[in-house]
């Protein structure tokens, strides 16, 4: 299946159905008054989040999606059937956003939920309701009113704790090949990741992440080069990013400055990126058999980038060191779970003295 991570598509919500004119006509009663009932609501158009897609590759060619209209009222006070709103199914972590103004309507973020992205119309009155003293034969009635109609655009940004970041070929989808349940494809030239992967990481009982595998980034892809900013906005969601960066590079470049053009892109693309929680993850380090001249080049690759975040030296392919990454990265979350647990215990404590 191809993946695709963002989609136009237009939504029309039902109109209302009218109300009705109509007047009690039966035997021995010559004059029974109005009796139009009223029209029924049309359907609204609803977005469904639904953890058994992962993309949004069934919206390349349907791209219009419209619900019914009510039915109209009817003599003998009855009044119009109301229509049957439309779900749309869509993958948990899509972001939805009006075209024509630009707002982010909403984002489902869970399994089950549900966004209404147009309303249908409200059906129109009968002429029961415009029965008065001074009028006891209206033949007014209102018209329903109509559904809203709507362009909007879909994103799908990946739900994951961590997202792993590099140049093509630094080893990131054999990382998480290591660490993880994934199978990400793995060759040994550029490009060979096209669309993200998600593996799961499990260090215990109720101790696990997500791990996010962002195709490889390359200079200029904030304006738009290589696979651009297409996949950028993945890591958004991410609590910890994983800067992976091979050691010695297949085509002679430096990892620092690899390193460094992957930070200029994050802060073309959004700058609050470069200031989240990225540690370094110097890989494919069997490349070296001498082990004093592997820790000479990792320690200078790590001076010379002035790195003050966690850095680890591992080799994916071998596996060597990639489980004590795993198990920090767990022990960071453990962390945080613990300051957001305290904070909120000192919140209700405050709360409750307030009282």
């Amino acid at each position: 299946m191809k993946f695709v991570d963002e989609a136009q598509i237009r939504v029309s919500a039902g109109d209302g159905g009218n109300g009705c004119v109509s007047f009690r006509r039966e035997k021995f009663i010559p004059f029974g008054g109005p009796d139009g009932g009223d029209g029924g609501s049309g359907g609204s158009v609803w977005l469904v989040a639904d953890e058994g897609l992962n993309t949004l590759v069934d919206f390349r060619h349907m791209r219009s999606f419209k619900a019914k209209r009510g039915q109209a009222g009817m003599g003998s006070q009855m009044y119009g059937k109301g229509a049957d709103d439309v779900d749309i199914r869509v993958p948990v972590g899509t972001v939805i956003t009006n075209v024509d103004t630009d707002e982010v309507i909403g984002d489902l973020t869970a399994h089950g939920q549900r966004l209404k992205v147009a309303q249908g119309g409200r059906g129109g009155l009968g002429n029961i309701h415009f029965k008065s003293s001074v009028n006891r034969a209206p033949r007014k009635f209102t018209p329903g009113t109509p559904g809203e109609v709507r362009d909007i655009k879909m994103e799908l940004r990946l739900l994951a704790d961590v997202g792993l970041l590099g140049f093509p070929n630094a080893g990131k989808s054999t990382f998480i090949r290591a660490v993880s349940a994934a199978t990400p494809r793995v060759a040994d030239y550029p490009f060979t990741t096209l669309h993200p992967n998600l593996g799961v990481v499990r260090i215990g009982t109720d101790q696990s992440f997500v791990v996010a595998d962002i195709p490889g980034i390359i200079e200029g892809a904030a304006e738009g080069a290589g696979l651009g900013i297409q996949f950028l906005r993945h890591v958004s969601r991410t609590s910890l990013l994983l800067h992976v960066v091979d050691i010695r590079p297949i085509d002679g470049s430096d990892p620092v400055e690899q390193v460094r053009t992957i930070e200029h892109e994050l802060k073309n693309f959004d700058a609050e990126l470069v200031e989240r929680p990225r540690w370094l993850v110097i890989n494919k380090s069997d490349v070296y058999s001498d082990e004093d001249e592997l820790k000479q080049v990792a320690d200078d690759i790590v001076a010379r980038l002035e790195w003050k975040e966690p850095w680890f030296l591992v080799s994916a392919a071998s596996e060597i060191g990639t489980w004590d990454v795993c198990l920090k990265v767990q022990q960071f979350f453990d962390a945080e779970r613990e300051k957001h647990r305290d904070q909120k215990e000192v919140s209700n404590d405050v709360r409750m003295r307030g009282e």
